[in-house]
């Protein structure tokens, strides 16, 4: 079963992996960052492309790293 049992998480994948540690380094001594801050610090940090559209579909907002984490694995792609 590819995506595990029904109700159970999505499988983790190498881009939630990266968007983990993205948002780790993006949030080292800020509380809080707008959407636009996110796609600014993600272009800089060279990230991959299916990892940088999943960053500029972010709603417009401020976001605490939390918060940023949940919006971004909602997100389909």
């Amino acid at each position: 079963m590819a995506g595990g049992p029904a109700g159970s998480p999505p499988p983790v994948t190498d881009d939630i992996r990266e968007l983990d540690a993205f948002l780790d380094t993006a949030y080292d001594a800020q509380e809080r960052l707008t959407s636009g801050d996110l796609q600014r610090r993600a272009i800089a940090a060279d990230l991959p492309a299916t990892v940088l559209t999943r960053i500029d579909a972010l709603p417009e907002g401020e976001y605490a790293q939390d918060e940023a984490a949940e919006a971004l694995r909602a997100l389909q792609f």
